[in-house]
């Protein structure tokens, strides 16, 4: 859930770390600190709030020295304050800590370490760490880190410097992402790699169980057990600028218009549109084992949850296989059945969501197998499943996702065409007919964000109320619910999603006069009930503003205000239908002033359950 960046090398540390922060800031954000050691010793700078506030401290004192660790943290442990933020030191104040992730049997080690004179001054796991280390340090910081770990139970990345060592940077993970960047005469560690593309292109993944001992001229990868490790180096290929505004005045902006380009790259050559097939050659899967599955079950949190629902209707339309949906927080908990038949398919944006890594494990230690919908190449979820859908969104910065979802969106079509094929599902003509309609996807999305001042308009009008409601059907029901949940994660306005058809049996007592209602119609099977359950709202005075296809002109008729998404067949209609409600979501944000690409609570990656 928050950011991790690390230095040693001969430049200032204390620039690398806050440029690093910098990128790593949409992480967590409710405080940030640095620890660089100086002539002086280890020093530690660190404050509440954005990284401006850190920044204006070290503008003051900087701090010289060309080893050092930055942390921006979103809080788990201990309310955001100067005294909770990382880094965290011991007592002598020669170890210093930065951690990711979450230690759950910290409070069984803090009264153990206070029992033997320990104090603690701050409200955190992390703490615990330093202390721990410190008791356990025998002139080896590697060793003592070891044994460390050893007795911590949960998950957690780990950047950790010693004054008695100062040459010295150790990097530590355990399920939580954690990746070396290897330079000429100078090393870097980061939780993500934006935080040092800048100065490398070329990484080491860590994987689960393995740390890292980096000085300014050596990486030495090993097992927590002190095995060693020969790995090759990662280059990373793709371009820091997409990690900029590229002169949008936000990132939400900028992914929203990103989206034509990122269904593009997703499809890419995975459409072979002379043979009217989907090619999937991620997939390991053989026609066999394709048709032994009996069940399969979508995992996720949030937005890809949502996104999750979506590809429910299509996988059962397009392959008759049943499909179940869980939240991945309570996946496990309620003991779902789980088969050598059952596919699970786990979908994360980040890779590294701990929710839906628990579920991948539960699912594979049942005997199922796994196919993850992944925006992160080598992050845990595609390490760890069977078989990987990656989606070639580009970094998404923004904590709002919105070309991640529709690129997972995508990866559900192509995968349910995939499933279509190769069971015989679907006909042929079918198959050509909705491939035909992807590939039109980013062109139509195209059309819709030339529309944006329409949705602006009506975003405006909605920043005044204080709650609203979203209605549709069917596959306009599932999309509804991401609409709803983009408007209260960055407007903060209240807003409820409803399958239209419910509205009678309870939730009708919510409409009163003037409260508006986003009605979803792009479903021809379910049009005319939708525009009756649109009546029902429309009776009771909401002001209602209608989604629809190009070429209606009934829906007008039962709406104060419209908009038409262009022509495309009804399976794909959620691909197109999401961007007004992404667009509109933004500008209600921007209306009421709010911080668009960090908004309050939340972060991009969540690494705890």
């Amino acid at each position: 859930m928050c950011g991790i960046v690390g230095y040693v090398g001969k430049r200032n540390s204390q620039n690398i770390l806050i440029d690093g922060l910098k990128k790593l800031e949409y992480r967590g954000y409710d405080s940030a600190g640095v620890a660089v050691y100086t002539k002086d010793g280890l020093q530690i700078k660190k404050s509440k709030g954005r990284l401006a506030n850190l920044e204006s401290k070290l503008d003051e004192a900087p701090l010289e020295g060309n080893i050092g660790i930055g942390h921006t943290r979103w809080a788990t442990h201990g309310k955001p304050s100067d005294v909770n933020s990382h880094p965290h030191t011991d007592n002598s104040s020669k170890f210093s800590v930065v951690h990711n992730g979450i230690i759950e049997n910290y409070m069984q080690l803090k009264e153990e370490l206070t029992a033997k004179g320990h104090v603690f001054v701050s409200e955190t796991d992390t703490e615990v760490i330093s202390h721990l280390i410190a008791s356990l340090y025998e002139g080896d910081i590697v060793k003592a880190v070891q044994k460390a770990v050893t007795r911590m139970r949960g998950a957690f990345a780990l950047g950790v410097l010693t004054e008695y060592e100062p040459e010295k940077l150790v990097a530590v993970r355990l399920s939580s992402p954690l990746i070396i960047g290897v330079g000429e005469g100078e090393n870097f560690i980061g939780s993500d790699i934006p935080a040092i593309l800048e100065y490398t292109r070329n990484v080491y993944i860590l994987n689960d169980g393995e740390m890292a001992l980096l000085t300014k001229d050596d990486v030495t990868l090993m097992t927590l057990e002190g095995n060693f490790i020969s790995r090759e180096l990662f280059h990373v290929d793709w371009d820091i600028v997409t990690a900029e505004k590229a002169g949008f005045d936000h990132f939400m902006l900028k992914e929203i218009y990103e989206q034509p380009k990122a269904y593009r790259d997703t499809m890419g050559a995975r459409i072979d549109a002379a043979a009217s097939k989907v090619v999937l050659p991620e997939i390991g899967m053989t026609p066999e084992q394709i048709r032994s599955i009996r069940q399969v079950h979508i995992v996720a949190c949030g937005t890809a949850y949502h996104a999750g629902l979506v590809g429910k209707s299509v996988i059962e339309h397009l392959a008759r296989i049943p499909v179940e949906t869980d939240v991945a927080s309570e996946y496990r908990y309620r003991s779902p059945i789980i088969t050598p038949e059952t596919l699970v398919i786990v979908v994360s944006q980040s890779g590294e969501t701990a929710d839906t890594l628990a579920a991948l494990r539960e699912a594979k230690r049942c005997g199922a197998r796994v196919v993850a919908i992944t925006n992160v190449v080598g992050s845990s979820v595609a390490r760890e499943a069977d078989d990987v859908i990656v989606t070639w969104a580009g970094p998404e910065i923004a904590v709002a996702s919105t070309k991640a979802y529709t690129s997972q969106l995508i990866g559900f079509y192509l995968f349910g065409l995939y499933l279509a094929q190769t069971l015989g599902t679907a006909e042929a003509t079918y198959i050509e007919e909705v491939l035909r309609g992807l590939r039109e996807l980013p062109e139509k999305v195209e059309r819709i964000l030339e529309q944006s001042e329409a949705i602006k308009e009506v975003a405006e009008q909605i920043s005044t109320h204080h709650s609203l409601f979203f209605i549709g059907r069917g596959l306009d029901y599932a999309v509804a619910l991401e609409g709803s949940l983009k408007l209260k994660e960055i407007s903060y306005i209240h807003s409820e999603a409803y399958a239209a058809g419910e509205l009678k049996h309870g939730t009708l007592a919510l409409i009163e006069e003037g409260i508006p209602v986003i009605a979803l119609a792009t479903q021809d099977a379910l049009f005319e009930k939708t525009v009756s359950n649109i009546k029902e709202v429309k009776a009771r005075g909401a002001q209602v503003f209608g989604i629809h296809m190009e070429g209606d002109t009934e829906l007008a008729k039962a709406v104060d205000e419209v908009f038409a998404i262009p022509q495309t067949h009804p399976l794909l209609a959620p691909a197109l239908t999401v961007v007004p409600l992404q667009l509109l979501s933004y500008y209600a944000s921007l209306a009421l002033g709010h911080d668009v690409d960090k908004p309050r609570n939340l972060a991009k990656s969540v690494t705890v359950e």
